[in-house]
């Protein structure tokens, strides 16, 4: 029982050079784009960060005076 072994690397050099096909089709963003982006994702997470604290406050302060 022989088995073939010069499958393998015709599947490895197909893999690779599909993935350099599909990273040539890739349409990279601009440094400004990037930059916008980030800044509402942080301005987004500052701010749901504050709401979740104030809701924790508050259910705090309840807690409180209920026990």
């Amino acid at each position: 029982m022989e088995e073939k072994k010069t499958e393998a690397a015709p599947k490895k050099k197909s893999f690779f050079k599909s993935v350099k096909s599909e990273f040539s089709r890739i349409i990279w963003p601009t440094k400004d784009n990037v930059i916008r982006e980030s800044s509402v994702v942080i301005v987004v997470t500052v701010i749901l960060g504050l709401i979740i604290a104030g809701i924790d406050f508050l259910i705090q302060i309840g807690l409180d005076a209920i026990l």
